[in-house]
């Protein structure tokens, strides 16, 4: 009797070890698939603390990778050759795994896996757990996305075939707009055209948008009631009307080529320069769509296509710089402007992303222009922004609040995958 004690006891804290390495953890796997990269954090989300963050870049080249431990700032790096994403899936799970640098010691510790997936379109607007139906309608993204979707589908079948048994769940930039009215995503074409290859405004950067917006509506004491523009500004740059914490606008629109001028995108202009310049130039609609994103907007205009390197540029006299800048500062006044209308009110403007963070001079250029509507920004305050403790850069006496929140899309899509797969566990 006392060795079949024994023994039970034994066999329960095995099991136990087993059940703390599995589905006890709460380390979610956040992946960012491009092209030819593959981006990572890993997220305890009982703390919410990222353990490492990492990047295989140059797949299908040369490769390299980059691994780092935030808990005590240890760094890998190599330029192994990585044929393809399956191949950067496992280099990322060997960092993860490394006794020297890793943060685990076995893939079944991980919770979930979390996809960023930029076009969800009509099929998917809302975080999901990964099955083949989803598969199938991520596969339907490819003709309206192909750029971002191709990669999407190489990274998460990567993690599938290296991760098995593991959930996979995949969180859509677009889902956040999806509550827009058809007022405001629909474009006025021919219906049949327009449904046949489902042409509507999607709107990007969601998740960002998302993040900030409640943030801001944590400061403001609730999204109810609540009209907040979002200023995602970076060498993509998107802005979004937020009223009751729900999107009824934004800037980008079928692509994230719309809207306000960007580090080489051309933004919104007059549809009937596009053939015009195909015509004029001899140039072939794949053409015309790469000159509009890789060859215009800032890059275009001055040669440079990062805001810091755009202000250097201003500051040696250069006339065609400071306009690409008088150029992005008239046009989120506009689409502030517009938003507030379309919103009827307006409680908070929230700067977020690499330019909304890290350029006080754009921040104050824009709020200039607003002070019809009651905004005023404190100097002090927007060139000191990381010493506040809310990140309040307006006056005492501004009718309109003006926030500076950093932007953690990865922290959103590690809380919606650990959410989706609580559920599914019931």
């Amino acid at each position: 009797k006392t060795g079949s004690i024994i023994h039970v006891v034994i066999i329960h804290f095995m099991t136990f070890e087993v059940n703390t390495k599995g589905i006890f953890s709460m380390y979610v796997l956040v992946v960012n698939a491009g092209s030819s990269s593959l981006k990572y954090q890993l997220f305890d989300m009982e703390t919410e603390e990222v353990l490492c963050k990492g990047l295989c870049e140059q797949i299908g080249d040369k490769g390299a990778a980059r691994h780092t431990r935030l808990t005590d700032g240890k760094v890998y790096s190599d330029t192994e050759p990585l044929a393809n994403h399956s191949v950067a899936t496992r280099k990322m799970l060997d960092m993860l795994l490394s006794e020297e640098y890793g943060v685990i010691k076995d893939v079944s510790q991980l919770y979930a896996v979390g996809h960023r997936v930029v076009n969800g379109g009509k099929w998917l607007t809302r975080p999901v757990l990964v099955n083949d139906a989803v598969i199938a309608d991520l596969e339907k993204c490819r003709e309206i996305a192909p750029v971002h979707t191709v990669p999407h589908l190489m990274g998460l079948r990567g993690c599938i075939e290296n991760l098995p048994g593991i959930p996979q769940v995949l969180v859509i930039d677009t889902a956040f707009h999806s509550t827009m009215p058809a007022k405001a995503y629909t474009y006025p074409i021919n219906k049949a055209v327009r449904e046949k290859h489902t042409i509507r405004r999607y709107g990007f950067h969601g998740t960002s948008h998302r993040y900030v917006s409640a943030k801001a509506a944590e400061y403001l004491n609730g999204a109810q009631g609540r009209c907040i523009v979002t200023c995602h500004l970076g060498n993509g740059s998107s802005i979004s009307a937020v009223k009751d914490g729900k999107v009824i606008d934004t800037s980008m629109g079928f692509t994230p080529l719309e809207g306000v001028i960007m580090g080489s995108r051309c933004g919104s202009v007059d549809p009937a320069i596009i053939p015009y310049i195909m015509e004029k130039e001899n140039i072939s609609a794949q053409d015309m769509g790469d000159w509009m994103n890789k060859q215009c907007g800032f890059y275009g205009m001055c040669g440079e296509s990062d805001l810091r390197a755009v202000a250097a540029k201003i500051a040696q006299g250069d006339e065609e710089a400071k306009l690409a800048f008088d150029i992005l500062t008239y046009q989120i006044q506009k689409y502030i402007g517009a938003y507030t209308a379309a919103m009827n009110g307006l409680d908070a403007i929230v700067f977020t992303a690499g330019i909304g963070e890290n350029t006080p001079a754009l921040r104050q250029a824009v709020c200039d222009g607003l002070g019809w509507f009651g905004v005023e920004v404190d100097p002090e305050k927007n060139a000191n922004v990381r010493s506040l403790d809310v990140p309040d850069i307006s006056t005492e006496n501004s009718r309109v609040r003006v926030y500076v929140i950093p932007t953690d899309e990865e922290l959103m899509i590690a809380r919606d995958t650990k959410a989706v797969v609580s559920q599914s566990r019931g």
